[in-house]
């Protein structure tokens, strides 16, 4: 395992993070014994930084991880979140400072290294509805009361080490504001084969639901690192995804039969080929891809089993991307992954 600094802060991560989200469900539906089989073996391989959040599970994966970590006697670095909904509107810096307390009590520790916003900014008024929470408001990030002051108040009382916030897609004018306070540490942002426009400017042709505004850059020029969650575009970036199997017992289901559900497993399917040539499975070239990436600091891995674990941790230290294939797969994005 290779490690890589986050920004400014000292502070070296694996190439390779353990994502406790519930796409692959292992920390939110798994049995004690197989989290601990699994992250043991994580552990083992070099993995030093867990990804974690209340909303995985209602906190059950941060219990969970709790009690596997005490179980196996072993501190990583732990990154846990915020969400930001309706009901804490009037008073968001109080509620950062309380989910950031609750976290604490789940996981069993002292202090997190790593805490974020898990709502991504956003231009305008905030709307939130019932438990959502996927965006928040610049002005509610930034006025007084808001989510960075109460990212201060946890900073200031040694509640967390490090802030840092999720990107979500359209809001790059909006990270950038963030980014220019120089506060933040860490941004967690996705950045996939199917959509690399967190990396870049979206290549001609190339069809996206949110582009990414190529924050991966913005926030290396600030000293700021980048965690990437979905790099597997939601599991569909595997040869078990683009053959039609089954999604491991533990991972979300997808509906085979949406529009959206298709598509993916389509352009997928075109970038097998490629990976099959560089002698990785689709998972791995997804992974690698990522990781080539200069301010990419952490790929977050979702782990439902163990054979996963190590399939993607091979990649790191692994070449990066050589041009012929870059060229390949800049084809693909400017066809918008049309059929050969």
């Amino acid at each position: 395992m290779l490690y890589r600094t986050i920004g400014t802060t000292g502070v070296a991560v694996s190439e390779i993070g353990f994502g406790c989200g519930g796409n692959a469900g292992l920390m939110v539906r798994g049995g004690f014994d197989e989290q601990c089989r699994i992250v043991a073996r994580a552990l083992e391989l070099g993995i030093n930084y867990f990804d974690n959040a209340p909303d995985y599970g209602d906190g059950a994966a941060e219990e969970n991880l709790g009690r596997v970590l005490k179980a196996l006697h072993a501190r990583p670095l732990i990154n846990s979140k915020v969400e930001v909904r309706a009901r804490d509107l009037d008073d968001i810096a109080g509620h950062v400072v309380r989910s950031a307390e609750e976290s604490l009590r789940r996981l069993g520790i002292d202090c997190l290294d790593f805490l974020q916003i898990h709502n991504g900014p956003r231009a305008g008024p905030t709307t939130l509805e019932g438990r959502g929470y996927k965006t928040l408001s610049i002005d509610d990030f930034m006025r007084p009361g808001g989510a960075l002051e109460g990212l201060r108040r946890v900073l200031r009382d040694g509640k967390a080490r490090h802030i840092g916030f999720i990107c979500r897609g359209g809001d790059a004018r909006e990270v950038k504001a963030l980014l220019d306070t120089r506060l933040f540490s860490m941004i967690n942002v996705s950045y996939t084969l199917l959509n690399p426009t967190a990396g870049m400017r979206c290549p001609t042709g190339l069809e996206v639901d949110r582009d990414g505004g190529n924050v991966l850059g913005q926030a290396a020029t600030r000293g700021t690192g980048a965690a990437i969650f979905s790099a597997l575009a939601g599991g569909f970036l595997t040869d078990e995804s683009v053959a039609g199997a089954d999604r491991h017992p533990l991972a979300r289901a997808v509906d085979r039969e949406a529009d959206a559900t298709r598509e993916a497993q389509r352009k997928a399917a075109r970038l097998l080929p490629i990976a099959v040539e560089c002698g990785w499975t689709l998972a791995q070239a997804a992974y690698r891809f990522v990781l080539s990436h200069p301010g990419v600091t952490t790929v977050l891995g979702g782990f439902s089993a163990l054979s996963q674990v190590d399939e993607l941790c091979a990649v790191s230290g692994a070449p990066p991307l050589n041009t012929r294939v870059l060229n390949q797969i800049d084809a693909l994005w400017r066809s918008n992954f049309a059929a050969a």
